[in-house]
C-alpha cells in the first residue's frame, strides 16, 4: 500500500485536514504549525483534535507530518535568530504532545558564511537545549538542496547530525527527492547506489519520511526549483522506481509539488495507479 498524501493548510482545523486529504485520496498529510515564515502558532482545540484523530484511527492513516517554519535557523549567527529557533522548536514539540502526530521536520540551517562544521556543532547545542527527554515525537533533519550556505545537504552531513545530538534516538531524516538530485545524487541512473549509502551512512530505518518532488533543474544544480511530478528532470520513470523501491515502499511520501488541492489529487491518483499497475498504466 502505498503511504502518500500532500502538504496543507491548518488554518481550517485538524478535523478538516483529516477530511480533505481522504478527499484527494491520500492517507497522510504535512502541515505548518504556524505561519512557515514565522509568527505566533494558533491556539489548539482538543475538540478538533480529537476528531482528526478518529478520522485517523478509522481510514488506517500513515503518520501526519509537522513541518517547521522556514525562518527557523538553528545554525543562526544573530542571537535573536538563534533565540526564535530555540523557542519556536521546544514550543512546537511541547504542543505535539497533544496532537496525533509524531514526526517533526525541519531545516537543520544555515551557516550564513560561519562554516558547515561551525553551523552543525551550533544545531547540536541548540538541540540539546530545546529536546526534552520525555519528547515522544521524532524530530527529523530534512536533507537540503545546498543552496548557498545550507547545512544538511549530503548524507555525511545528515549523519554527522545524527550521530551527534543528545538522545539519538528521537531523531531521523526526510529525504526529498527533488533535493537529493539537486545536491548531486543521481536518483535517475544510479537510485540503488544512492539508497545503499544512504543505507551505511544513516541507515535506512532512520529515514522516516520523504517529500517526493520531481525537479526543474539538472542534477547537481543546488537551486531546490520543485517540479509537478513526471514534469521535471526526474521524470515519472524515475518516481516509479523511487515509490516501489524496497528501501522505500512503505514509508510516508509527503507530495510538495506546486500544486492546488485539484493538482495534488491528481498526482496522488497517479502514483496510486503505478503502484497498482505497475508503470504500464
Amino acid at each position: 500500500m502505498l503511504n502518500i498524501g500532500c502538504h496543507l493548510t491548518v488554518s481550517k482545523g485538524y478535523e478538516y485536514m483529516g477530511e480533505k486529504i481522504l478527499e484527494l485520496g491520500g492517507n497522510t498529510f504535512q502541515f505548518f504549525f504556524r505561519n512557515p515564515r514565522g509568527g505566533k502558532a494558533k491556539a489548539l482545540n482538543m475538540e478538533d483534535v480529537a476528531k482528526l484523530e478518529a478520522i485517523m484511527v478509522e481510514n488506517n492513516f500513515a503518520p501526519i507530518l509537522a513541518h517547521a517554519p522556514y525562518t527557523l535557523n538553528m545554525a543562526g549567527q544573530k542571537e535573536d535568530v538563534y533565540d526564535f529557533a530555540k523557542m519556536a522548536f521546544r514550543e512546537d514539540l511541547e504542543r505535539l504532545e497533544s496532537l496525533p502526530c509524531h514526526l517533526y521536520n525541519f531545516h537543520p540551517g544555515s551557516h550564513t558564511g560561519k562554516g558547515i562544521e561551525w553551523g552543525m556543532e551550533r544545531i547540536i547545542k541548540g538541540l540539546e537545549e530545546v529536546v526534552f527527554k520525555e519528547c515522544t515525537t521524532t524530530i527529523l533533519f530534512e536533507g537540503m538542496a545546498g543552496k548557498g550556505s545550507e547545512i544538511g545537504s549530503t548524507l555525511e552531513e545528515l549523519a554527522f547530525l545524527l550521530k551527534h545530538v543528545t538522545y539519538p534516538e528521537k531523531f531521523g531524516v526526510c529525504l526529498d527527492t527533488c533535493h537529493l538530485w539537486e545536491t548531486g545524487y543521481d536518483l535517475v541512473d544510479d537510485l540503488d547506489g544512492v539508497l545503499e549509502k544512504a543505507d551505511n551512512l544513516i541507515g535506512i530505518d532512520k529515514v522516516k519520511a520523504i517529500h517526493l518532488n520531481d525537479s526543474k533543474n539538472p542534477l547537481g544544480a543546488h537551486k531546490d526549483r520543485h517540479e509537478r511530478i513526471g514534469e521535471g528532470t526526474l521524470g515519472i520513470d524515475t518516481i516509479y522506481n523511487i515509490i516501489t523501491h524496497p528501501f522505500l515502499k512503505d514509508k510516508p511520501f509527503y507530495l510538495e509539488t506546486p500544486n492546488e488541492e485539484v493538482g495534488y489529487k491528481s498526482e496522488i491518483s497517479l502514483l496510486k495507479e503505478l503502484v497498482a499497475h505497475g508503470n504500464n498504466r
